[in-house]
């Protein structure tokens, strides 16, 4: 009777004939139910037990067998006494290129070729006779039936039998030839740029930390050449990052054929390091480097652009210019620098003058973080005026006037400010003081004032501009901010989109420098600039070359027909004013008419209301 049954019954004797439940009764019939239920798991245990050790057997033998079925390596089983193959699973037929009918019940020698049976017999023999396992890692193979090479990890062991005589040998192989690889592959991309696939900055420190112990050893000396891409960001910016891309690793290409037998590196961005041969001479290094100038400066057709940048290059010499990497490094780079300020395409050994050069630069850059809380800046004004002399405007212009070094040339501090962000601060307070000045005048006059591209990439300048002319009270049509190609590289949309922003606040905006860019033609098309400004080095050379006066007459011609006022910059002479005159330029700026000055030299011109004209 099953338990089931047995409990329906118990409770149907425990109950009277109206429904009732005896309760002693009841207990006594279920203690009795309990007892007889014990008794028969008791007697089920003992029958079932030799059947359940056999069914638990056969699901462990069925686990292990999938196990080794389904496991991503080769597994394999052979007799120990005539290496025939008894077990292979799936990954195995994978490995070995062939199913397992082919190789169950065979020897190697009726699998293989010659020389692979031979190497396979002679492993088994040797861990049949040790009795130790044998492990091989990363070992070149030749497998399968068409005879891949791969690299593998395997194992092989021995069981023996209950007497301890050889039974089996059991193998496992995994193929790692896939993991090598990218293992590969990963320490290849720590050492190496991913773009040009030269040595990175950590694999040339690592070779120049060698070169130094060989050359400290043996007593020789070598070169380390510093070298930069000139104007590699404008055509990068100008042209896009696929092109400029294709640019670095076309010059990187260039440069690592040229400098056959060297240690090519790119460090990153557009600088690159050369690690010379110990048996490079001092002429040998500067032949290299001026090939390299040369080899860069030609133009480089990618992709139908012809992109054309030049090659600075510093050099600095072991022993004579450092004995350790630091300072190799330090003053290959100071050639570097002075190489670049002289013009670029050049190249320049190190001199030990240039590395006080170097530490100037830097105390300079140190000294200008002060410059702003010491009021040590100046605004300084020069007159604009109508081609007939008449003065329309200042331009505000930033001088420094160092404690202890005087008057700092612009073109030396306002590139420093640029590169340490500065220039957002100090072109603020230029703004505002230009502005405060200019409302206080009498004569409602113009002033305008240059704006660095990195004030456009950082900051609030709407808000900032809006601010200071809310500040200083200044009308926004007498404002005018000159900007230079460089505020439109790069991010074209979101510069276009703040120049729109501000000549909506009421202010006007001129393009500086024109036509010493690459694409000023087409930012006249997508923005309706209040003027031009021709660069002052077309003016200086008016007298001197036919080209500048051919070009001047081309930019004038084309404002005329976009209906756009044009300054020029740079008048000087009065055969300069004369030929601009003669072509229609509306306005001029230049010695002619004033240098810069406090405006405390101008009061008459800001403060008459009568005309004054510099001509008659």
């Amino acid at each position: 009777m099953s338990l089931h049954r047995l409990y329906a019954e118990q409770l149907r004797c425990a109950t009277d004939a109206t429904g009732q439940v005896d309760l002693d009764k009841l207990g006594e019939l279920v203690s009795a139910a309990y007892e007889t239920r014990e008794r028969q798991r008791i007697t089920d245990g003992r029958a079932q037990a030799q059947d359940e050790a056999e069914q638990d057997l056969l699901r462990t033998r069925e686990f292990l067998d999938t196990i080794i079925e389904n496991i991503p390596i080769a597994v394999f089983a052979k007799c120990a006494t005539s290496s025939r193959y008894i077990l292979l699973n799936r990954a195995g037929e994978g490995y070995y290129g062939m199913p397992r009918e082919q190789m169950l019940g065979r020897t190697p020698e009726q699998i293989f070729p010659a020389d692979v049976a031979r190497v396979v017999n002679e492993q088994d023999r040797r861990v049949v006779a040790s009795g130790m396992p044998m492990s091989l890692e990363e070992h070149l193979l030749e497998v399968g039936i068409k005879g891949r090479d791969r690299l593998v990890n395997s194992r092989k062991m021995l069981i023996t039998d209950g007497n301890g005589d050889p039974q089996y040998l059991v193998g496992v192989i995994e193929d790692v030839t896939e993991r090598v690889a990218t293992r590969q592959r990963i320490s290849h991309l720590a050492q190496h740029d991913v773009l040009t696939d030269l040595p990175n900055r950590s694999a040339f420190n690592a070779a120049l930390d060698e070169r130094l112990e060989r050359a400290e050893e043996a007593s020789t000396s070598f070169a380390v050449l510093s070298l930069d891409l000139d104007r590699f960001k404008e055509v990068n910016d100008v042209f896009g990052h696929p092109v400029g891309d294709m640019l670095m690793r076309a010059a990187a290409d260039r440069l690592a054929a040229e400098a056959e037998g060297a240690f090519v590196a790119r460090i990153g961005g557009d600088e690159f390091m050369i690690l010379m041969p110990d048996d490079a001479g001092r002429e040998d290094v500067l032949a290299l480097a001026e090939r390299l100038v040369e080899t860069i400066g030609k133009e480089l057709e990618v992709d139908d652009y012809l992109s054309h940048v030049s090659l600075s290059v510093g050099i600095a010499f072991y022993p004579d210019d450092g004995v350790n990497a630091a300072t190799l490094l330090a003053n290959a780079d100071s050639a570097l620098y002075r190489a670049k300020r002289e013009g670029r395409g050049r190249v320049r050994c190190f001199e030990s003058e240039m590395d006080q050069e170097l530490r100037d630069r830097r105390l300079l850059q140190h000294d200008l973080r002060q410059a702003l809380e010491q009021n040590q800046f100046l605004v300084y004004f020069q007159p604009q005026a109508r081609v007939d002399g008449e003065v329309i405007g200042f331009e505000a212009l930033l001088r420094w006037n160092h404690p202890t070094r005087g008057f700092v040339p612009p073109d030396q501090f306002i590139p420093l400010a640029e590169e340490n962000g500065l220039i957002v601060e100090i072109g603020e307070w230029v703004l505002r003081e230009a502005c405060r000045e200019a409302a206080s005048w009498p004569r409602p006059l113009q002033v305008a004032v240059n704006l660095s591209p990195v004030q456009f990439q950082a900051g609030d300048l709407e808000r900032s501009v809006h601010q200071i002319l809310l500040e200083t009270g200044l009308t926004p049509t007498r404002l005018e901010v000159e900007i230079t190609e460089g505020v439109l590289i790069g991010d074209f949309t979101r510069a276009l989109n703040l120049l729109r922003r501000l000549k909506a606040l009421g202010i006007r905006i001129a393009m500086d420098d024109f036509g010493t860019g690459y694409s000023s033609l087409s930012y006249l098309q997508s923005f309706p600039f209040d003027k031009i400004k021709i660069d002052r080095s077309f003016i200086s050379n008016l007298e001197a070359t036919t080209q500048s006066a051919e070009i001047v007459r081309a930019v004038l011609s084309l404002a005329h027909a976009l209906k756009i006022p044009v300054i020029a910059e740079g008048v000087e002479t009065e055969a300069q004013r004369a030929f601009l005159a003669r072509e229609a330029c509306e306005e001029m700026q230049g010695y002619l008419v004033g240098r810069p000055d406090l405006i405390e030299r101008y009061l008459d011109l800001v403060g008459v209301a009568v005309e004054r004209r510099l001509y008659a």
